[in-house]
């Protein structure tokens, strides 16, 4: 059970969840920002649809993770009749009707008006086009892609303000009886702390006897990659570059150490396949960045448009007019002027100021 506790200078209290107006509130909040699911195993979802025509009802919104895997959310608040039993009937509907259809159905049919509306051509340039780190394998993705269409392994998240416990119980059964499906019950709740307002999410577990029998879980498959603290790793590989693109290298490296000693961002490097690294200077607040510096037969940097759109939406106006390229869902640019720096400074400021969907 969540509990926040604070102390105006009187004493310490219990402070009330405030809750949520509607369930829109709720289903809005995830689908801007779905990294605030604590999800089993961690992935990061990218949602493809919302309000997505499955069979005869329509799934509050459909994601898909790196590795391939689909994902069903549905979202209620906890006074929602449907929140005990139905939801989980509704949830598993969708599965099944997305089971045994071929990518290409997916595709074109189910998914055809959502993905243009996102500017995406397809599930595979969905992820490619949100990729940050550079970690994205089409490979690993048309794989384990091809396998969950097939065999149904999809991941089922249901999201509420509150758990029953009903609901709970039930989602403990379906857990312990099937292999093929990951199911994840999480709580999102929304408290009123000094002016601000804090989510605290949390994943449901239900208590249960795990048999020591029952086989591990098959873990999708990954692509190598590994993520380093901080910007020393970036830093290191900077000398042993080609000597003509060492100083735009060492100017990005330096500028988002810049940004990391104002406090507006927590710097790490990812190490991906063929020795390409990223500098990913992510804001403290979410895990996401405005853009991503890349070392990759020289410097550049790629832009997030969604992350500016949500997170710095009245400097991406200038940043638009002075960037030698469109500011797009991973467009890159080698011409980096200090205007552009900048301006993508006053970004990150805005950014750390301001609130995860304002």
């Amino acid at each position: 059970m969540t509990a926040i506790w604070q102390n105006d200078g009187t004493g310490w209290r219990l402070l009330a969840p405030t809750g949520f107006p509607d369930e829109q509130t709720l289903h809005d909040l995830v689908e801007e920002t779905p990294r605030i699911l604590p999800l089993a195993g961690d992935p990061r979802l990218v949602v493809v649809g919302k309000e997505v025509g499955l069979g005869n009802g329509y799934a509050d919104l459909v994601a898909v993770e790196p590795s391939g895997r689909l994902a069903v959310v549905e979202i209620k608040l906890s006074r929602n009749a449907e929140a005990r039993r139905a939801v989980v009937a509704q949830v598993l509907t969708y599965a099944a009707y997305l089971n045994g259809l071929s990518l290409e159905a997916v595709e074109r049919e189910v998914l055809r008006g959502q993905l243009r509306d996102r500017g995406y051509e397809s599930l595979q340039d969905a992820l490619a086009s949100n990729d940050q780190e550079g970690s994205f394998d089409p490979a690993v993705f048309s794989e384990g892609l091809a396998e969950c269409l097939s065999q149904g392994h999809f991941r089922l998240v249901l999201v509420l303000d509150e758990a029953p416990q009903e609901l709970v119980g039930l989602v403990g059964y379906l857990e312990s009886v099937t292999e093929e499906l990951v199911i994840d019950l999480i709580t999102v709740s929304a408290y009123e702390v000094g002016g601000s307002r804090v989510l605290v999410p949390q994943r449901v577990d239900a208590e249960r006897p795990t048999p020591e029998s029952s086989p591990p879980r098959m873990s999708p498959p990954r692509s190598e990659g590994r993520l380093a603290e901080g910007s020393e790793d970036f830093a290191e590989t900077i000398e042993q570059s080609p000597k003509e693109h060492r100083p735009g290298l060492r100017r990005l490296c330096e500028w988002a150490v810049s940004l990391e000693r104002e406090g507006l961002v927590h710097l790490s490097t990812y190490h991906g396949v063929a020795h390409r690294l990223t500098l990913l200077p992510r804001l403290r607040t979410e895990n996401v960045g405005l853009v991503t510096i890349w070392n990759d037969g020289g410097a550049y940097l790629q832009f997030w448009r969604s992350v500016f759109e949500r997170r710095a939406p009245e400097t991406l106006s200038r940043v638009e007019r002075i960037a030698p390229v469109q500011i797009g869902q991973g467009n890159t640019t080698r011409e980096v002027s200090d205007a552009l720096l900048e301006a993508l400074t006053d970004a990150y400021r805005e950014a750390a100021a301001g609130k995860i969907g304002g």
